[in-house]
């Protein structure tokens, strides 16, 4: 899992949570960052989880590259809350699933496991 968010207390939590539930998680907390890692090499994740709210690219536009670069690799964006996005211009975007924060282990494993079952 490729996890995204530009806040470092939550990028940790995040990380931990993924882990204990048995995932190999690599974070970063610049979505441009992210975006350069996935295109050196788009088969290495199995699953991209991103914030929408970061500075120099938000996260549609940083799962829409990703798309770009693999088409259907299932995306997950999360947001405290957005004027921009909500699920259904998400999931227009090609997004699989749309949670909003505070994300709680329970509902990152639910989440998580929707989309990598489908």
């Amino acid at each position: 899992i490729l996890f995204i968010d530009d806040e470092e207390p939550l990028a940790e939590m995040a990380e931990g949570m993924l882990r204990l539930l048995g995932y190999q998680v690599t974070v970063r907390t610049s979505s441009k960052e992210a975006l350069a890692l996935f295109r050196l090499d788009p088969s290495q994740f199995d699953l991209v989880l991103t914030d929408q709210t970061m500075p120099d690219m938000t996260g549609m536009e940083l799962a829409r590259e990703v798309i770009a670069l693999r088409p259907g690799i299932p995306v997950i964006l999360s947001t405290g809350f957005s004027h921009l996005v909500d699920a259904d211009s998400a999931r227009q975007a090609g997004i699989k699933a749309f949670a909003m924060k505070p994300l709680t282990k329970r509902e990152i494993a639910r989440t998580v496991r929707k989309v990598l079952d489908k």
